[in-house]
């Protein structure tokens, strides 16, 4: 898993890329621990995110339950497998999502 993270006033990006499992959610938890203290808009970016486990789904869960409380986060870009996760465990329901408006109103013919 790479972790990189975009700062700007009390905005945070952070974009994960490859797999969120048991060993790599300890990681991110670890990292974003210290830098979410001053932030209050937390932009989650898993654009490159290949693979999410039920630890990488409770640190996303743990991460929105703490920027709740002090502002707000949103996930956006999700890979369709990825989706497929947070959708049949429930966790879309918890986490905030930002829907790909070009995905959610395309038309095929």
């Amino acid at each position: 898993m790479e972790i990189k993270k975009v700062s700007e006033g009390s905005a945070l990006t952070v974009y994960i890329s490859g797999r969120l499992d048991a060993v790599t959610a300890l990681e991110l938890d670890k990292n974003l621990s210290a830098s979410l203290a001053s932030v209050t808009d937390l932009t989650v970016d898993l654009a490159d995110l290949e693979y999410i486990s039920s630890a990488g789904l409770r640190t996303l869960l743990k991460m929105q339950k703490r920027m709740d409380r002090q502002g707000a986060m949103r996930i956006r870009n999700i890979r369709d497998n990825v989706r497929e996760v947070l959708d049949m465990t429930g966790f879309a329901n918890f986490l905030t999502i930002d829907e790909d408006k070009k995905t959610k109103f395309s038309v095929s013919f």
